[in-house]
């Protein structure tokens, strides 16, 4: 006999307010649905009555680990609606902070998963490497969140020291590289709770339209930073961590080296940043009457802005944003179809789901 057990919308093992509504037998998950919309904040409704100074600060804060990935994305769409183009070494700045704040979500990701795996002390260990990205965001921004790095035509912060940026790079790299990726790939414990559990396939993913280390885990070997590079990715090389077995080890497997190739990115970007201006010299931006589409590479998969503007007008006319949890959230009710309940925090938790930033 089948019976039906909700698992939030408040509930200790969800990052976020969201409801899944699970259908059991006995201990096993047969089916599940998805309820979303528990918040709502009408972002996208405040940006059409906003300036484009004010909008950049807006969606800022539309996720508040990716801010910096919003701002870009946004920011991006405006220099496509103005014809700026920013100038090298402002490419390269949004490259290093883009990649940090990868970073800071990979290694946030990770300590919550060892928490819900009852992992304590790589839990620990985790959000102490946090404290190491965010300490760097820091010294760049001087902020640890919401950075203000963005503008319309390049970045806000110049990296004034470099070389102390890279030896706090190459520590960090030093300690994931020797404590964090061989537990997390080696460790009984991680297999024992992520092996063969919550198993998204790559037909699945690829029908649902997966983005992400969620799609990479399950053999699509899609990004946008090789695909369609932006800033400046195309100079950077760097690999796309891709797994097949589509299980909550393999996506966490692809975030753990990802971590390790996103200090490679940062490394290159620091050693090769360009002389020169960090901002357009043009200070009036005439907006066409026309629409713009961004895209970019976010730790959690691709997002998209699309920004339309009228001609001489001081406000936007639509600005819509499409998150990456938005897309991913479907594919749990795939990956907890014949897992035990136990398990369904760990599995909805391992597409590092973000749902106020979904429901914005």
């Amino acid at each position: 006999m089948s019976y039906r057990l909700p698992m939030g919308p408040f509930h200790p093992g969800l990052e976020e307010p969201y409801k899944l509504e699970m259908i059991c037998e006995g201990e096993t998950i047969r089916d599940a649905k998805l309820h979303i919309g528990f918040n709502f904040r009408g972002i996208e409704h405040l940006a059409e009555t906003r300036n484009y100074i004010q909008l950049i600060a807006l969606m800022e804060r539309v996720c508040g680990i990716c801010s910096f990935v919003h701002t870009l994305t946004l920011c991006q769409a405006m220099e496509k609606l103005t014809s700026i183009e920013p100038p090298p070494r402002a490419h390269y700045i949004r490259v290093i902070m883009a990649e940090l704040e990868r970073l800071h979500s990979h290694v946030l990701w990770a300590g919550i998963a060892a928490k819900l795996m009852g992992f304590k002390t790589m839990f620990m260990a985790c959000f102490a490497y946090r404290e190491q990205v965010m300490d760097m965001l820091q010294a760049i921004s001087g902020n640890r969140v919401n950075y203000s790095m963005n503008r319309i035509g390049g970045v806000n912060r110049d990296i004034a020291d470099p070389d102390l940026i890279l030896k706090m790079v190459n520590r960090l790299e030093s300690e994931i590289a020797r404590e964090l990726v061989p537990v997390f790939t080696t460790s009984v414990t991680a297999r024992s709770r992520c092996a063969e559990i919550g198993v998204l396939t790559h037909e699945k993913a690829v029908s649902c339209g997966a983005v992400g280390p969620t799609a990479r885990a399950s053999g699509v070997p899609q990004d946008l930073r090789r695909d369609a590079p932006y800033a400046a990715y195309a100079e950077m090389e760097f690999d796309v961590p891709v797994e097949t077995a589509g299980d909550v080890r393999a996506r966490l497997l692809v975030r753990a080296h990802e971590i390790l190739q996103s200090c490679r990115i940062i490394r290159q970007a620091l050693g090769g940043l360009p002389a020169g201006e960090i901002a357009s010299s043009e200070t009036k931006f005439v907006f066409q009457t026309a629409s713009a589409i961004s895209r970019v590479e976010a730790p959690r998969g691709e997002v998209i802005y699309y920004v339309g503007w009228k001609q001489n007008s001081r406000t936007p006319s639509r600005v819509h944003v499409r998150t990456p949890t938005y897309v991913n959230m479907p594919t749990v009710r795939w990956m907890v179809q014949g897992a035990r309940v136990a398990d369904a925090p760990l599995i909805q938790a391992s597409i590092d789901p973000c749902y106020s930033c979904t429901d914005r």
